[in-house]
């Protein structure tokens, strides 16, 4: 994990870190094993640091939390989802680019 500003949620904690999160948090669900999960991984790691203090960037890892991404239908990672007030508000799947991840957090 390269930015101290991603935190990890599981199963256990996604509704207490997620769900009832002060500020609004993307989730990126990926996997260890997943090639375009792992290229994205460094602008994951970009935006945490240009949106720190108004969006919480959050990853989960779907093969040790695999409740959570089968609660909201996640059939293929990565799968990145946007929470405001603990409702998913936009949500885009595979290896898309910055601007479009920008553009989904300033809405």
């Amino acid at each position: 994990m390269a930015s101290d500003k991603i935190t990890e949620v599981s199963d256990a904690d996604f509704d207490e870190k997620v769900l009832k999160a002060a500020l609004p948090t993307l989730v990126d669900f990926w996997a260890p094993w997943c090639g375009p999960c792992k290229a994205i991984g460094p602008m994951i790691d970009e935006l945490a640091d240009e949106y720190d203090g108004k969006v919480q960037i959050c990853k989960m890892n779907v093969d040790d939390s695999p409740e959570t991404p089968g609660k909201y239908g996640i059939r293929a990672i990565p799968t990145l989802i946007f929470f405001k007030d603990g409702e998913v508000a936009d949500q885009v799947t595979g290896a898309v680019g910055k601007p479009q991840l920008k553009a989904m957090m300033d809405k």
